[in-house]
């Protein structure tokens, strides 16, 4: 079985059909999914998706792009929004100075918010990065100073060098369907060197659909063909990759009850 690490189950393009794509999910292998919080007024929502569905947990977090609005500057009402069964996670958080829809500043002081949050709560930190490689391993290694939490790289595009600085701060990456595209020869080769017992899969759905679903609205179901390109670039069949994933995701969301997922 599957579990997409990574997507976005409230939004529009998904939730108008949510037992569709749940359903579908099912058909293809996909026996759990993390649905992500990106802003605390939408919550609610995000979390009532979890509630509904045994094997759908989700995450509490203010994404990057809504630093300005919502941005948190302690973390007491992530932790608040922990004591859930079903939040599993802290984020998406981290920083994207490709968009810069927030400042640099709010969004640096959010990031480390999260990262209190996780720190505090034991749970796994969510890291959106983009265009921000050099200032997101900063505030990861100036955090983890001052004492460890648990936490992923998710939907991974990013050099060898944020590579190597997660890993060696124990972090896990996950694995998108951008790594099926055609321009994405250097991301294929930094994933051939990544530990497999650090691995993670996503669809980041209802953006990035892999080869050969492009240009389609992405699902859960569709990181199968993710995880088939993914065990193709380690050397593994599709059956290990998919077992050892599993295990890495309630590795790290241990908090996900596995007996609600089958």
């Amino acid at each position: 079985m599957l579990i997409d690490s990574h997507c976005h189950l409230d939004f529009p393009e998904l939730a108008g059909d949510e037992t569709g794509v749940l359903a579908r999910a099912r058909a293809a292998g996909v026996a759990g999914m993390l649905t992500i919080g990106t802003r605390l007024d939408q919550f609610e929502r995000v979390r009532a998706i979890a509630e509904r569905h045994d094997h759908v947990w989700c995450s509490v977090g203010v994404h990057p792009h809504e630093a300005k609005e919502e941005g948190q500057r302690t973390p007491d009402r992530l932790i608040e929004a922990t004591k859930h069964p079903k939040v599993v996670g802290i984020g998406e958080t981290g920083l994207d100075f490709y968009y810069e829809h927030s400042p640099r500043e709010e969004q640096v002081e959010s990031f480390r918010a999260h990262v209190a949050a996780s720190r505090q709560t034991g749970l796994p930190l969510i890291v959106h990065t983009r265009d921000a490689d050099r200032e997101t391993i900063d505030v990861l290694e100036e955090e983890a100073g001052k004492g460890a939490f648990p936490g992923l790289i998710h939907c991974f595009s990013s050099g060898a060098e944020v590579a190597s600085h997660a890993l060696a701060l124990g972090f896990y990456i996950s694995i998108s369907g951008i790594v099926t595209f055609k321009a994405a020869e250097a991301l294929r080769g930094i994933v051939r060197d990544i530990p497999l017992d650090r691995l993670l899969v996503e669809t980041d759905a209802p953006y990035l659909a892999p080869v050969p679903k492009r240009g389609k609205t992405n699902e859960p179901a569709y990181v199968a063909h993710t995880a088939a390109k993914v065990a193709e670039l380690k050397g593994v069949s599709v059956a290990e990759l998919e077992a050892t994933t599993t295990e890495n995701f309630f590795r790290l969301f241990a908090k996900a009850e596995r007996q609600r997922c089958g």
